[in-house]
């Protein structure tokens, strides 16, 4: 009988999900819904820009509330914000040049301060020495960069009066029984329509956006969810200004199918292409190229140009799109490691993105050998075999035996002799009778990470 209990909650369960994920907001098809994210599945290579007041402490972006510091206090810092040395053409170049495909910018991040002109604020750039509306002068040179531009916007708001606080405030208490007390007097539905109208900003002054990132809801106790940022009326809003927008998940609208267009692993590798009730889904994932979005003079854990490589290509190759951080300074440059990363990882991209633009992640068909990662484009029905250790002259491709047409290094076109195994009923140089052998050179090409791109037979 207990047996029998648990398997029907069980089953129940199944179905609350299952329905929980019929619930739609918009009457949007799938088939819509590809089309809309076409060219975005299709670039995979953005670049995020954490830019604040916080690259003035320089020290991490969640300063003011890792250090609990107060409203007054933090002021000096937008006192003092005056990148004088600002020229966002010359991020937006070199975003092409590192092979980034669209951008996204914070407008605004957790501790409130407005990067462009809102009329619902004084704390924004334009009030600051620089006198800038930064994110207008942000748009027009990516945009003539051919770049898509996307803006970031954080639901949390440190500075704003009426923003209740919570367990990730930086005025938060030691105490669970003074969060009432010190919200006394603050109301959450005057921030609700604040933030409503900064959206509305965005999305009507800049022309057209290609995407947005609201971020982030936290629910449970001191917490925030989809009930105060309005989240449903909020993303119609959103769809009803930009129809053609992407937004992201962090609306907390997870039980509806379309409460947001991809998921956004953040700092971390997915083991597998992601799924939601077992269906694949479109995604992303957000990484620095430190342990800090914001600049962070002392940082030390920077990435090699190699791990944001296999970062890159591994995203690819499980059907997503990385997006990679920078953290301008407070004069408004990227600082030289910064600089660093983004000119290795063109180098390899100007020779190596076929294998990225357009791909996705191979056909079961083809197994992935040891020590490499795939990446398929369905159009072009190419493979392509990224070496990420360089073997030893001959390298096997499992089962490939009939699959290959022609094979050849990406970065310079040159030609890889392939053969099947010869003989009489035994293995060959360890060979599989469905196997196929590459000769490849002996010493490793001069590119960070060799990629072979197979041309498939018919």
């Amino acid at each position: 009988m207990k047996r029998t209990t648990v398997l029907l909650a069980l089953l129940a369960l199944t179905i609350m999900r299952a329905s929980a994920q019929e619930k739609k907001i918009f009457s949007e098809t799938p088939e819509q819904k590809e089309k809309r994210l076409a060219w975005w599945t299709s670039d995979r290579f953005g670049m995020f820009i954490h830019w604040g007041l916080y690259a003035l402490p320089a020290r991490h972006e969640w300063v003011q509330t890792r250090e609990q510091i107060k409203n007054e206090d933090y002021k000096q810092y937008f006192d003092n914000f005056n990148p004088d040395l600002y020229n966002p053409r010359e991020w937006a170049k070199a975003a092409k040049a590192a092979g980034m495909k669209y951008a996204v910018l914070t407008t605004k991040h957790h501790e409130g301060f407005c990067l462009f002109d809102s009329k619902f604020t004084d704390f924004k750039s334009t009030n600051t020495p620089i006198k800038k509306d930064l994110v207008k002068e942000w748009v027009e040179a990516f945009r003539a960069e051919g770049i898509k531009i996307g803006f970031y916007y954080s639901l949390i708001d440190w500075h704003h009066p009426d923003f209740t606080i919570d367990r990730s405030h930086p005025l938060r208490p030691k105490n669970e029984a003074d969060f009432d007390q010190l919200n006394k007097g603050r109301d959450m539905s005057k921030y609700r329509t604040y933030l409503r109208n900064q959206v509305e900003e965005l999305l009507t002054k800049y022309g057209k956006v290609d995407i947005l990132w609201l971020d982030f809801s936290y629910p449970g106790k001191n917490g925030k969810d989809h009930n105060d940022w309005n989240s449903i009326e909020l993303i119609k809003m959103v769809r009803k200004l930009q129809p053609g927008i992407i937004v992201n998940d962090r609306l907390d609208l997870r039980d509806y199918a379309d409460g947001g267009d991809f998921v956004t692993p953040e700092q971390y590798k997915v083991a597998e292409w992601p799924k939601v009730n077992g269906v694949r889904v479109p995604w992303e994932t957000c990484q620095t190229f430190s342990g800090s979005w914001g600049y962070y003079r002392d940082e030390t854990t920077w990435k090699s140009v190699n791990q944001l490589l296999v970062l890159l290509i591994e995203s690819v190759s499980k059907g997503g799109n990385l997006l990679l951080n920078v953290g301008p300074t407070a004069r408004g440059k990227f600082d030289a490691r910064a600089n660093n990363a983004l000119d290795g990882m063109g180098k390899w991209m100007e020779l190596n993105s076929r294998s990225i633009y357009g791909c996705t992640q191979a056909p079961d068909q083809y197994v992935r050998p040891d020590n490499c990662l795939l990446t398929y484009n369905p159009q072009t029905k190419r493979l392509y075999v990224h070496l990420l250790n360089y073997p030893l002259q001959n390298f096997t491709l499992p089962g490939y035996k009939g699959k290959i047409k022609y094979a050849q290094f990406l970065h310079d076109g040159s030609e890889i002799r392939f053969s099947a195994p010869q003989g009489h009923g035994f293995k060959t140089g360890g060979l599989g009778e469905n196997d196929l052998n590459l000769s490849l050179p002996v010493i490793k090409p001069d590119v960070e990470i060799p990629v072979i791109e197979l041309i498939l037979a018919d």
